[in-house]
């Protein structure tokens, strides 16, 4: 078991240990002590899962008086997932990890409270499931252009299948006074 730092070492990514024989494969996917030893701490209150076919892209969403920490996984298909640092004050203010996820490799991806995130969808179909330290509040989300020029984001799709929510989002500047605050490090 890896917990590993990325460039914003506040996004973790969890390498899980896979056990594999003839029968097929364990793995532990949360387990609170060792999970908060390597830096991803709840409480969890909510588990979501989504289905998506190939060049759907969902996000770039958060939340602003209720951030979400998100520990996120692909149990089928393969996406490439990506987190931004929208932390008004923040070190990292505007930057982003991605991170190659696939029901193949079982890497997790630890998303702070206070980071915008979303992912697309690189097989034919992905199946992605996520943990939430906070509840979903339709009133308190917050969309992001997952295009903003000023994110940079070198998305590996150039025409993304989006909601018409997702299409119409503002730029990040737009949404400054309403974004979470950097509350120091954790």
């Amino acid at each position: 078991m890896k917990f590993v730092p990325t460039a914003i070492p506040e996004v973790v990514r969890v390498e899980p240990d896979v056990h594999r024989d003839a029968r097929g494969f364990f793995v532990e996917t949360w387990r609170e002590n060792r999970w908060s030893e390597g830096g991803v701490r709840g409480p969890f209150v909510q588990d979501n899962h989504s289905r998506s076919r190939l060049g759907t892209l969902r996000g770039l969403h958060a939340q602003c008086l209720r951030p979400q920490g998100k520990l996120v996984r692909v149990v089928r298909g393969e996406i490439w997932d990506v987190a931004v640092d929208v932390r008004r004050g923040s070190p990292s203010f505007g930057r982003h990890v991605a991170e190659r996820l696939s029901a193949e490799n079982f890497l997790q991806l630890w998303i702070p409270p206070g980071f915008a995130h979303g992912f697309v969808v690189l097989s034919d179909e992905a199946e992605f499931v996520y943990k939430c330290t906070d509840y979903y509040d339709a009133a308190d989300e917050l969309r992001i252009a997952w295009n903003d020029p000023a994110l940079a984001i070198p998305w590996p799709i150039a025409e993304p299948l989006l909601s018409e929510a997702d299409r119409r989002a503002p730029r990040l500047a737009e949404l400054e006074p309403r974004l979470p605050r950097y509350l120091g490090p954790a």
